[in-house]
């Protein structure tokens, strides 16, 4: 590596922090100089993604308390969080204060939803936990990257993966007028969903061969999309979402129906996403229906509409944890140095996963 911007995971042992080390192998101008684990403090970081064992050799996890010392000062720091939801924040905080006493130039992304609203009453009441850190929360802003063109705060709070797929299939849909503002969103997930730790709804008996929703119409994502839709199209969008676990580790497929308010055309919906998209290089607008495959391990999202009369849909495919966890927070990152946004995330989708 020969990177110029010092990088650090918190949270670096989870699911999202080994894609974020994956990517960051890959990346010419961030350096992995810290991945952060109180729970693998000093185990080699092969013992845990056996699949990186090649791309980090022996290089260990560090203790929450030894990251700074392996920070060189003066010097810029991309500080990625892959912390739990309700522990990011504080953990997000300390690592702040630290690394400003040092002199460190620093922005940070975060994949948790601690930063996902500008409220923190809304948060509290929707996760149920106290914010660890309320007064950032003015130095954070929340969206997707196609739907904001600079953060203008020095740090970013990365939706969470079902908000990722559901935003950039209902943004341009509320922005462009054509339907009600209501939007019935089915969205189906992978396992790796779900995070490392084993639980009932990962259990491989159950998950295999099978496909089941869960907390329909009550999930924590759809006050989440609601509100990042109104703010990136600045219409009012009113959001029923039902999610599903599917039987596959990776991916989500989303599918969003609405009601236009006059007749629209396929063609003439296909065009308003084109428009949409045109400049996000991370974002496909196909003719026809996106699959799964064609993103799984890649920072893309494929989009397909369709409409017959007043009912329209939009589906869009992404992988939960590259675009709509570590991939995006790392076209994030690119961004808030000033660097192309495609920088290390342009690697195809495998295809044959």
């Amino acid at each position: 590596m020969s990177g110029s911007i010092q990088a650090v995971i918190i949270g670096a042992a989870g699911y999202v922090g080994g894609e974020l080390l994956r990517l960051l192998h890959a990346h010419p101008e961030f350096e992995l100089v810290a991945a952060v684990s109180a729970s693998h403090a000093n185990e080699p970081i092969g013992n845990t993604f056996s699949h990186l064992s090649s791309a980090y050799g022996g290089t260990s996890f560090t203790a929450p308390d030894d990251w700074l010392k392996q920070v060189a000062a003066p010097g810029k720091l991309a500080l990625f969080s892959a912390a739990p939801h309700g522990a990011s924040a504080a953990l997000i905080a300390a690592a702040l204060d630290a690394a400003e006493a040092k002199g460190l130039e620093v922005h940070v992304v975060d994949s948790s939803a601690d930063f996902r609203y500008s409220s923190q009453q809304q948060f509290e009441s929707i996760y149920n936990t106290s914010h660890g850190a309320p007064g950032l929360l003015p130095k954070f802003v929340c969206a997707v990257p196609e739907h904001l063109a600079d953060a203008g705060v020095p740090h970013v709070g990365h939706p969470g993966c079902f908000a990722t797929a559901s935003l950039l299939a209902a943004v341009p849909l509320a922005k462009s007028g054509l339907s009600d503002g209501r939007f019935f969103i089915s969205g189906v997930t992978g396992s790796t969903g779900s995070g490392q730790k084993p639980q009932p709804g990962t259990h491989h008996p159950v998950r295999h061969s099978n496909l089941y929703a869960y907390k329909p119409l009550q999930h924590r994502h759809a006050p989440e999309i609601s509100g990042l839709s109104t703010a990136a199209s600045g219409n009012d969008v009113e959001v029923h979402f039902v999610p599903h676990s599917g039987p596959f580790t990776r991916g989500i497929h989303i599918t969003l129906q609405a009601k236009a308010v006059h007749e629209v055309s396929t063609e003439q919906l296909l065009a308003v996403y084109k428009d949409a998209y045109a400049d996000s290089p991370f974002v496909d607008v196909v003719e026809g229906t996106p699959r799964i495959k064609n993103v799984v391990a890649s920072n893309q999202c494929q989009i397909g509409v369709a409409a017959d009369g007043d009912s329209l849909v939009v589906m869009s495919a992404i992988d939960n944890l590259v675009k709509g966890a570590a991939g995006g927070a790392m076209q994030w990152m690119n961004r808030l140095w000033g660097l192309p946004e495609t920088t290390g995330l342009q690697a195809p989708a495998p295809g044959w996963t």
